[in-house]
């Protein structure tokens, strides 16, 4: 019972309580998308800023203060995951991003989580790449200016733009992610 309290206690710190943070204002910001009042743009706007911001804020605070635990490090890439899919699927929903480039970003997401739980069963840590950390940026850019649209139709096109260049970026980083698995399992055969 007494390394359950200390491990729970090793848990309960700032970053680990702001990614909860971030996975709690997921269905707020979903409900603010869906239900049409006058300022509901602003809100779910302001709401993803907040939780996209405790992103940041949470690795940083994580690592500054040697406060990296194994519930972060299962927590954080699922609230990301959580936060990105639900925000592009509302925006589905509101005909401001098309299904089919939302359907390949969450599907990648799913893949690539898939691969990185089979490799870190075996091993193998895939941290995130360059070309991921690309495409996280592109979302969120497309995901601001896809919100704002809902107010500001002229930024649709750029919100889609956007969106278009994280299907790429997206595609682009699986196939990195995929090289590696595949290079670490054909090399620890031989």
């Amino acid at each position: 019972m007494a390394q359950q309290v200390i491990s729970l206690k090793k848990n309960l710190n700032i970053p680990n309580l702001l990614t909860v943070l971030r996975i709690f204002l997921v269905p707020i910001i979903v409900a603010i998308l869906l239900v049409e009042f006058d300022g509901r743009a602003f809100l779910a706007l302001g709401l993803f800023l907040l939780a996209s911001l405790t992103d940041f804020i949470d690795g940083y605070l994580a690592r500054k203060n040697n406060q990296i635990t194994p519930l972060g490090i299962l927590l954080d890439p699922i609230a990301d995951k959580l936060l990105i899919s639900s925000s592009f699927i509302s925006l589905v929903a509101l005909s401001l991003a098309p299904a089919w480039a939302v359907i390949i970003l969450v599907g990648r997401e799913i893949g690539v989580t898939g691969l990185r739980a089979i490799a870190a069963g075996e091993g193998m840590i895939m941290p995130a790449s360059s070309l991921g950390k690309t495409k996280m940026f592109l979302e969120v850019l497309s995901i601001i200016l896809l919100i704002l649209s809902i107010r500001y139709n002229k930024l649709s096109a750029a919100g889609a733009l956007f969106l278009y260049l994280a299907v790429v970026f997206s595609l682009y980083s699986a196939g990195e992610y995929i090289i590696k698995f595949v290079k670490y399992f054909n090399n620890k055969e031989e």
